[in-house]
């Protein structure tokens, strides 16, 4: 399952550009918190806490959890705009969420065995069609990664979503078709 990555947040009394502008000089990244069935709330972030969770490589594909006065509510980061110069973040969006209730998320594909692959010992090269699968899954039950196993796969052969094994309950958003994911490939004849 993903890390959870917990937030320590104030709510934004100023809203509007001159309230996030405040906030970032203060130390903070603005933000919204949006969805649940509630009206949306600006908040500020702790700016190293954000920069930490960004480091992680997994913020937008994990969920995570806001800390107000000793309050908890699970969230998953919907976007994060940064500075075009200095890309440090500028602005966070986040998204009320229950635990049991069914995201949408990206989540990497991390190739195994490559070094045992006998299609690549034998100068074939790795074809990535899909460098991330978006899956369906429930929000406690998202996986960091989704390992792909290339050891047996010889020059010609392919690697399907039909051979990850998903997390329970998890599936891909493509149900129509069995998806290649990465293929080995040979060099053309002289």
């Amino acid at each position: 399952m993903s890390q959870n990555i917990v937030f320590n947040v104030t709510v934004r009394e100023r809203t509007g550009k001159g309230g996030a502008r405040e906030a970032r000089r203060n130390g903070f990244v603005p933000g919204v918190l949006y969805g649940g069935g509630e009206d949306p709330v600006a908040i500020n972030l702790q700016k190293n806490e954000v920069v930490k969770a960004i480091n992680t490589g997994q913020f937008l594909s994990s969920t995570a959890t806001l800390i107000h006065e000793g309050e908890r509510q699970l969230v998953i980061p919907q976007g994060i705009q940064m500075h075009p110069v200095t890309d440090q973040p500028e602005h966070v969006d986040l998204y009320r969420i229950k635990k049991d209730q069914t995201q949408t998320v990206e989540v990497n594909v991390n190739f195994l065995n490559e070094d045992t692959c006998p299609g690549l010992r034998k100068g074939g090269t790795l074809n990535v069609v899909r460098y991330a699968i978006e899956l369906n899954v429930r929000a406690d039950s998202i996986p960091d990664q989704l390992d792909a196993d290339l050891a047996g796969l010889e020059i010609g052969d392919a690697l399907r979503i039909s051979d990850i094994t998903l997390p329970d309950g998890a599936q891909p958003t493509i149900t129509d078709r069995d998806f290649t994911i990465a293929s080995i490939v040979g060099r053309a004849a002289a």
